[in-house]
């Protein structure tokens, strides 16, 4: 069984693999949320200047600068995601997480 249950109350929630219940906090949910909104917002800019038919290198120096910021909110993630879920995950065991965390690092770096 692969459930997971996400109670958000503040940043802390909770997660059932296998019949386990796991519950830890992040601690860069906030700063997470407020990067991927910036994110959000310069990718429309983007849009902007494509549909004003900017420069295409202008173009391509605005979406590396949005790749660059997707990359950097991958970082802050997986960083958490070590340092809280994947602990919690070896203290107890739980295998599956240590494999779906690395059929995810597999999907980030295709």
């Amino acid at each position: 069984m692969d459930e997971h249950t996400h109670t958000h109350d503040g940043n802390t929630h909770t997660h059932t693999h296998d019949g386990v219940k796991h519950s830890h906090s992040h601690t860069h949910t906030k700063s997470v949320i407020n990067r991927i909104a910036r994110t959000s917002g310069h990718l429309s800019s983007v849009r902007n200047m494509v549909e004003q038919g900017r420069d295409c290198a202008e173009v391509l120096v605005q979406l590396a600068a949005v790749r660059g910021a997707i990359n950097k909110i991958c970082e802050i993630i997986l960083k958490d995601h070590l340092e809280h879920c994947i602990v919690d995950a070896v203290e107890t065991g739980d295998k599956e997480a240590l494999n779906e965390l690395s059929k995810a690092v597999e999907l980030l770096l295709k």
